[in-house]
Order: C-alpha cells, then structure tokens, then sequence
C-alpha cells in the first residue's frame, strides 16, 4: 500500500507524510506520491496540465490509482480516448475547487463547493471524517506550492445534465 494511505484511515484526517514538499505543484507532486498514475494521465490527456500547473491556488480531491480501478471495466480507457476528451474534462474539473481548502476548514461542516467545471460537491465533515459526495476523504492536506491535494477513495463524477 502506498505511503499516503498506508499513514491515513479511511474515517480519519491525517496530515500530509513529511516526503511531499510544498516546492511542487499540484501535479508533480500527485506524479511523484505514485498512486495517482491515472490521475496523472488523464489530466495529460485532458490537457490540463498546465492548468494544474498555474498559479491556482486550487483544491484537489484526488482519487487514487484503487479508486480509478474500481470503475467499471473499460470505462478508463474510453474516457482517455481523444473523442471522449470533453468527458474527461468534465470530471477531472469536478475534482478541482478553486481556493485552497484545507481540512480545518472541513471538520465541522457541511456545505456545497463549486468545483471549476461549474457544478456543486458535497462537502461533508461533520462525522468522524470528511466525505466529498459519496467519496471518503482518505488524506488531507496534502500541500503543493499551488494549492492543496486531498486523497478520495473513489471517482466523483458530475450530475449527468
């Protein structure tokens, strides 16, 4: 198991492991963590990575390499074909929240955050643990020089509209 997940439990917030360091961007440092290796090319293949690379700062749920792998067969390497780029955009975009929200700023609430691609997340932290929609927040605070990663245990996709 990865050195992320490894250190966090699935109901409880931890702190970022001490080998990121904040000098990355968003995503170095989600390429150099090595369980988001899906992530990673999706957002290539979306052409996004300049964008993650920008000034931001931006809030990242990032599901990791297990939660990609728990979608239904095939649906990866459909959404990576160029035809579908426009889909791929429209999720990756509904993982991102512009800002940095860390997760002081999640224990204890529930509210809604607009992700870039326009549509509202659940942002839940009144449990024992933080949910992003259906998905567990697994690590927090995650620090990049760009802004933040949190790690989710599932894929957020948006409403279908």
């Amino acid at each position: 198991m990865n050195r992320i997940l490894a250190a966090a439990t699935a109901l409880t917030l931890t702190a970022a492991p001490a080998a990121f360091a904040a000098e990355a961007d968003i995503v170095d440092t989600a390429a150099s963590a090595g369980s988001f290796e899906t992530l990673v090319a999706a957002v290539q293949a979306a052409g996004l990575v300049d964008v993650l690379k920008g000034d931001g700062p931006f809030t990242v749920f990032a599901p990791t390499d297990e939660a990609f792998a728990a979608l239904p067969d095939g649906t990866v390497e459909t959404l990576l074909l160029p035809e579908n780029i426009d889909q791929l955009t429209a999720i990756l975009t509904y993982h991102v929240v512009p800002g940095e929200v860390m997760a002081a700023d999640i224990l204890g609430t529930d509210f809604a955050a607009v992700t870039v691609n326009g549509e509202a997340i659940s942002v839940n932290g009144l449990h024992s643990g933080v949910t992003i929609n259906d998905a567990t927040v697994v690590a927090a605070d995650v620090d990049a020089s760009n802004g933040v990663i949190h790690v989710i245990d599932s894929v957020l996709l948006p409403p279908q509209g």
